[in-house]
């Protein structure tokens, strides 16, 4: 792979990743101009998108409306919103601050378990010793 081919590929990425950490920001300040960090970054991401088609060219922008709104209580359906979203994040501390900013609960949390207490008996089971002369 040629360094002109990876470098669209590594910007978008990063791109993408700015996106998601300007959503977590604004989940976490729900500042207007937070939200108005995270279009402006989106429609970036729509203009720098490989796809064509007319449906797909407005995606982000339309997508990070509708989760500003749902972080924002503003919408019907807002917690499917958000899973949504976070389904999508593969960084797992982005995935986890998100989950803690808006309230997620992880789907894999099983309950903590107690250590058990340490047992004053540490030498029960084992042979006893042989006292040597």
């Amino acid at each position: 792979m040629s360094m002109s081919s990876r470098e669209p590929a590594e910007t978008h990425g990063k791109l993408l990743r700015a996106w998601q950490l300007a959503v977590l920001r604004f989940a976490v300040t729900l500042d207007n101009s937070d939200r108005l960090n995270v279009l402006a970054l989106a429609a970036e991401v729509d203009r720098l998108g490989r796809q064509s088609t007319e449906a797909s060219l407005h995606f982000f922008r339309r997508t990070s409306v509708e989760i500003c709104w749902a972080i924002l209580g503003q919408q019907e359906d807002a917690d499917i919103v958000m899973v949504r979203f976070h389904n999508e994040i593969e960084d797992p501390r982005l995935k986890r601050a998100f989950a803690a900013a808006v309230g997620i609960a992880p789907a894999n949390a099983a309950p903590l378990k107690r250590r058990p207490k340490p047992d004053n008996d540490l030498f029960r089971g084992l042979p006893p010793r042989k006292a040597h002369a």
